[in-house]
């Protein structure tokens, strides 16, 4: 069974969610619901830091595509720290990488607005 650890931390108005091991189908519904939650809490912006992220699959970039859209909806976004080739590879394969914004590192993330 695939293993998803999530940590959550803030940073000024930005919510930061470092998570660790596989986005799978079986890992996926948890993140769902933890983006869920974040949809409904008053900030800006959400920073996924997926840096510890060895596999994502479609159903995992399902989850990520609809929780975007709902936080844009709430006038909040979602960013993207990717470090791995190949989930990097994943975006630019699907065109994600045209849809979210993609920062190599977290600092970098949290310097743009």
């Amino acid at each position: 069974m695939a293993d998803l650890r999530i940590s959550k931390r803030d940073e000024g108005d930005d919510v930061i969610l470092v998570l660790a091991g596989e986005i799978d189908v079986s890992t996926a519904p948890r993140l769902r619901d933890e983006l869920n939650r974040l949809i409904h809490e008053p900030s800006g912006r959400v920073i996924l830091d997926l840096s510890a992220v060895t596999f994502l699959d479609s159903t995992g970039l399902g989850v990520l595509v609809g929780r975007l859209k709902q936080m844009r909806i709430g006038g909040g976004d979602l960013d993207l720290v990717v470090t791995s080739d190949r989930l990097l590879k994943n975006f630019a394969i699907t065109g994600l990488d045209k849809v979210f914004r993609l920062f190599p590192t977290l600092t970098e993330a949290l310097a743009v607005r």
